[in-house]
């Protein structure tokens, strides 16, 4: 797919998945100086953290540029696989030490505001759609209502650092976040080529190519753990952080 990384729509696609990565390594490492651990020991777990998000990136880019996930041919396709894969990523971060710390240690605010990047990413779909490479129905046009989600995020996390909003309101707020999450998701995968239900002119094949793939491999994967993480949080006093 020919498309120029000059293009603030296209570099959207970049600029996003690596401020998530930057986010993820100052929560991490956040996370263990408020619980105690050393400065080196923080640092050692910012590094190891930072180390398995650039392999992460580095070969969901490479598969995708090299064509694999554009295999429909293969069964199962390389694309379910990596679908997979993210389900399971998202799982072992939130519920491992990692996803611990950051539940616990990371303010509840901070980890609500974080999912504010799905407004400008919806932006971006947006305009993919309008230019032609995006299926209508992957837009806030079609089927996809994710941009209520973005758009309430910094809403939700500033009633929240103000101590004005509470534990019911961010849980009402993840659940409805999740369940937008889960339908997107959804529209997403019913329209690959393996199932093109929405029909042949509506294919989902852009997320299948370089720099798109971050869509599900880096952003779907921090939305989704970030709803798994704030559930975790929910669990700890909402004293101030």
């Amino acid at each position: 797919m020919d498309v120029s990384y000059a293009d603030p729509v296209v570099a959207a696609f970049v600029v996003i998945p690596v401020l998530l990565v930057v986010a993820l390594l100052w929560g991490t490492i956040t996370a263990w100086r408020r619980s105690g651990a050393t400065p080196q020991a923080a640092s050692q777990a910012g590094l190891a953290v930072g180390a398995a998000a650039l392999v992460w990136i580095i070969g969901t880019w490479s598969a995708a540029e090299s064509g694999v996930l554009r295999r429909w041919d293969q069964d199962p396709p390389p694309f379910a696989l990596l679908v997979a894969a993210i389900l399971v990523v998202s799982l072992l971060i939130a519920f491992s030490r990692l996803g611990r710390y950051l539940a616990r240690y990371v303010p509840l605010w901070a980890l609500v505001a974080v999912q504010g990047f799905r407004l400008p990413l919806e932006l971006a779909m947006h305009a993919m759609y309008e230019r032609g490479i995006m299926p209508g129905v992957m837009s806030y046009s079609g089927r996809n209502f994710d941009i209520v989600t973005g758009a309430t995020a910094i809403a939700v996390a500033i009633l929240v650092r103000l101590g004005i909003g509470g534990r019911r309101l961010v849980a009402g707020w993840n659940v409805l976040g999740l369940a937008l999450l889960v339908n997107v998701v959804t529209v997403a995968i019913l329209a690959t080529p393996r199932f093109a239900y929405f029909g042949r002119e509506s294919l989902n094949t852009w997320v299948m190519y370089p720099p798109f793939v971050w869509l599900p491999a880096v952003m779907v994967l921090a939305a989704l753990t970030g709803h798994l993480l704030i559930f975790r949080a929910l669990r700890f006093p909402l004293e101030p952080r």
